[in-house]
């Protein structure tokens, strides 16, 4: 086994983690020595790249800050090893938990291992409800149960994740774009219970600023897996609403009215989105077969 693919990488965004980034940078340096330990400085203004450096971690830092997906991208491009552990720099994932999630990719050969958070894990209660429709919503699209859609801690084979790079957005829901696509690719992805510390710091995550952005995530994640699986219950709505209003005026006024025909239209005008909204998600997700 040649030494990249028997090591690992760890892949930590940051920004303005100069607290904790180095005692997290040590004791994964103590704990795994083989590995590629990559901090990505998002635009920090304290002394968290110096810190990290110090630590025995390699620094690339970003000229201004452009997100913790676009920090992810940087560090999954820059990985040299066949495993990629995506991980906080905040100090709220424990560096002893990397152990296991290598190692269940590994041994039951999954192409992702994503770290679940039980509801003492999240942040507040309002981010849990949150997260708890976001998984019982991707659950039903893909078919399989999902235990945390937005954990940004996981384990994955670095050649696979690195294909949908231009899918993943620049903001905070990389885990949720990532998660879906291993998905919609026919990959395995498993989950390994983990423990989340509070973090270290204040969260750039604002509840209000990103809640709007947040719901949106739901419908992005509908769009990106199976259009037609949100745009056909639609469609079916406004089928039986243009139907029923349709039996109600001509049993009442013996007429169709124009409410009836923009209701009927607007159902087949949604079907029809749907199936070539499939027709395009099939052909981003098409790989070629040597």
């Amino acid at each position: 086994m040649k030494p990249e693919e028997g090591a690992f990488s760890v892949v930590m965004p940051a920004r303005n983690e100069a607290p904790v980034i180095g005692q997290v940078v040590s004791e994964l340096a103590r704990l795994y020595p083989d590995a590629e330990l990559l901090v990505v400085d998002d635009g920090s203004t304290d002394d968290t790249a110096r810190i990290a450096r110090a630590a025995g971690a390699r620094v690339i830092s970003h000229p201004y800050s452009k997100g913790n997906g676009a920090a992810i991208k940087t560090g999954a491009r820059a990985a040299t090893r066949a495993i990629v552990v995506f991980m906080d720099a905040d100090g709220q994932h424990l560096p002893a938990e990397v152990a296991g999630l290598v190692a269940q990719l590994r041994e039951r050969e999954f192409d992702m291992v994503v770290g679940a958070r039980d509801a003492a894990g999240q942040a507040t209660v309002g981010r849990h409800a949150a997260n708890t429709v976001f998984n019982r919503f991707a659950t039903w699209m893909v078919g399989h149960r999902i235990e945390d859609l937005t954990s940004g801690f996981r384990a994955v084979r670095r050649d696979l994740f690195n294909e949908f790079l231009y899918l993943l957005p620049n903001g905070f829901s990389y885990p949720t774009t990532s998660t879906m696509a291993f998905f919609r690719s026919g990959y395995s992805v498993g989950y390994r219970p983990v423990t989340v510390l509070p973090r270290h710091g204040k969260s750039h995550i604002s509840s209000l600023r990103d809640g709007l952005k947040f719901l949106l995530i739901i419908f992005r994640v509908g769009t990106l897996y199976s259009p037609l699986r949100v745009y056909f219950p639609v469609s079916g709505l406004l089928l039986l609403l243009g139907l029923g209003y349709y039996c109600y005026t001509f049993w009442t006024q013996s007429r169709f009215t124009n409410m009836s025909a923009l209701l009927l239209t607007g159902s087949l005008i949604t079907f029809l989105f749907g199936l070539i909204s499939e027709q395009i998600t099939a052909l981003i997700y098409k790989r070629d077969h040597p």
